[in-house]
């Protein structure tokens, strides 16, 4: 019988998935400062996978990624989603959201995302959040490789290079404690 413990700590990201740049700056404002200190931001990605956030957000639509330098238990994930939604809430014009975020959890072995959306996939957590896991590190191949579910974007390669180079600094800031 194993004996439960604590879980590691895990590296915290937000996607952020918008059409003004004004917008993502003033959600980069407010997370900075509900999660704490940025290690890596993305540059600007156009995003063009599909037309569901059209209507919302009009477009052209661009997709960044912000890494958290404080680490999180993999258990605050569901209640990061909701803060994250409440954002998105208050960034919202007219009943339609400017900017929409996508928080997850890094660690050496996967990337794990959170969703209001259940299927098949995806596990309850509470609060009406589920998790997935979207990516997974492959040590044979040395790089991220994506479920059969894991949204176009996160295969993107431009992308699988940013999660690697963050999972490196991971891997640098955890030997460091």
């Amino acid at each position: 019988m194993g004996i439960p413990k604590s879980p590691d700590k895990t590296m915290l990201f937000v996607g952020a998935l918008f059409s003004h740049e004004n917008n993502y700056m003033k959600a980069y404002r407010i997370l900075q400062e509900t999660f704490g200190d940025v290690l890596m931001e993305t540059p600007p990605l156009a995003w063009d996978y599909s037309d569901h956030y059209k209507d919302e957000m009009s477009g052209p639509l661009f997709r960044r990624f912000i890494f958290f330098e404080d680490f999180i238990e993999p258990g605050s994930l569901a209640g990061t989603k909701v803060t994250t939604n409440e954002i998105e809430l208050t960034l919202s014009t007219g009943g339609k959201r400017n900017v929409n975020l996508d928080p997850g959890y890094l660690t050496p072995a996967k990337i794990v995302l959170a969703s209001t959306k259940d299927y098949s996939h995806r596990i309850y957590l509470k609060e009406g959040i589920y998790a997935e896991t979207t990516l997974i590190f492959s040590k044979e191949k040395g790089r991220f490789i994506p479920n059969i579910n894991t949204y176009n974007d996160y295969r993107d390669d431009r992308n699988l290079k940013y999660f690697l180079l963050a999972r490196e600094l991971f891997l640098l800031t955890v030997r460091k404690y």
